[in-house]
């Protein structure tokens, strides 16, 4: 027989795994080994997050800090959606993607009063 090997040394991802349906997106932010294959029950759940608003134009996202901060202790890379979830709640640096994006936002919104005075001047 084979040794085996503990948990810890084959290496785990924090990914997002997708539930609900087409039109209604949920995810579960999930421990999963490395090799593990993609449509497969994760091993632990450790959150979820709503990517729709609700009424007050807020996404939700409820973590288990506690089970977050063991996987991470054991080597678990998050992927890159749950590092930036987790950078925006301030538990890990923010990503630079979340940067980019801002910065992108902010010349968008500045572009377009500038339109439409344009369009309106003529």
């Amino acid at each position: 027989m084979g040794r085996r090997i503990p948990f810890w040394r084959t290496g785990f991802h924090l990914r997002l795994v997708q539930m609900g349906c087409t039109n209604r997106p949920f995810y579960h932010i999930a421990a999963i080994p490395r090799k593990k294959l993609i449509g497969r029950v994760p091993d632990e759940v450790i959150g979820c997050f709503d990517p729709m608003p609700n009424e007050r134009d807020e996404k939700i996202v409820a973590v288990d800090l506690e089970r977050l901060a063991f996987w991470l202790g054991k080597g678990a890379t998050p992927s890159s959606g749950v590092y930036r979830l987790l950078g925006l709640m301030g538990f890990l640096p923010v990503h630079p993607q979340t940067y980019a994006e801002a910065w992108k936002l902010r010349l968008q919104k500045l572009e377009k009063p500038k339109q439409s005075e344009n369009d309106s001047s003529e």
